[in-house]
């Protein structure tokens, strides 16, 4: 089997072994690709009910649960921790990046379906998003980053560091169509966009997004790999050139 069949195929088995037990099952943490297959079956799982999430209604990375309060008679709780990574001595500290975390975390032989997204912060510190069973190893053994010494908490409830901060962005485009703004967030030339739409580089509110042509909806983000994640917040006027206003934020 192919990559996909597999992991539809495990995706039936979690969601029957949920309705037989009664009993909520999770998938490890799912790509944005592996997150659009699991949409396009998502009438497959009504029988037993489905829900995706990443550990903050911003994370790409998500889990899937197989199962509902309505059908078990209890709320399901995703088996995700947030850990926080930063240097053990501030001044001796490099410029950390989300290769150099996400490298070490690889490099402690952790599979990468436990691990959710790595949120940095100021180049020195990191948000880790895993699942719990995971934890313990994480805090005993991720001891240096690079050249960097770094320690390690577990962080719980509402943390005011992980709302997202927003940067106005403002771009004219020829026409308000998914395409054009992709092409003026990234500078790319049309073909160019159109091949990372392609590619499967774009997402729109957690999907990958294959329409180029789609007009996007006020509140919508969408991702671009490599150049940023943004919310569309609307058109306005047109230039005197018949272009377009195109007002978004960007993650930051």
């Amino acid at each position: 089997m192919n990559e996909e069949q597999v992991l539809i195929a495990r995706l039936q088995d979690l969601a029957k072994r949920a309705y037989r037990q009664n009993i909520y099952t999770y998938t490890g943490f799912l790509t944005p690709a592996e997150l659009a297959v699991v949409y396009e079956k998502q009438a497959d799982f009504s029988f037993v009910g489905m829900t995706c999430f990443g550990g903050t209604p911003e994370c790409e990375r998500q889990m899937v649960q197989f199962g509902s309060e309505e059908l078990f008679g209890y709320a399901g709780v995703f088996p995700i921790s947030i850990i926080l990574v930063e240097p053990l001595l501030d001044k001796f500290a490099e410029d950390l990046s989300h290769r150099d975390f996400l490298g070490a975390l690889m490099n402690l032989g952790i599979e990468r379906s436990v691990l959710g997204d790595i949120l940095v912060k100021d180049g020195k510190r990191a948000y880790i998003f895993c699942q719990e069973n995971i934890v313990a190893y994480i805090m005993e053994q991720l001891t240096k980053i690079k050249h960097t010494n770094v320690k390690t908490s577990l962080v719980e409830g509402e943390i005011e560091d992980l709302k997202p901060v927003l940067e106005d962005i403002h771009v004219i485009v020829s026409a308000p169509r998914f395409d054009a703004i992709v092409a003026a967030v990234t500078k790319c030339s049309r073909n160019e966009t159109l091949d990372i739409f392609r590619a499967k580089k774009v997402t729109r509110n957690g999907r990958i997004e294959e329409r180029n042509s789609l007009v996007l909806k006020d509140g919508d983000s969408f991702s671009v790999r490599g150049y940023g994640k943004f919310r569309y917040c609307g058109a306005g006027s047109e230039t005197r050139k018949g272009r377009v206003n195109i007002y978004l934020k960007k993650y930051i």
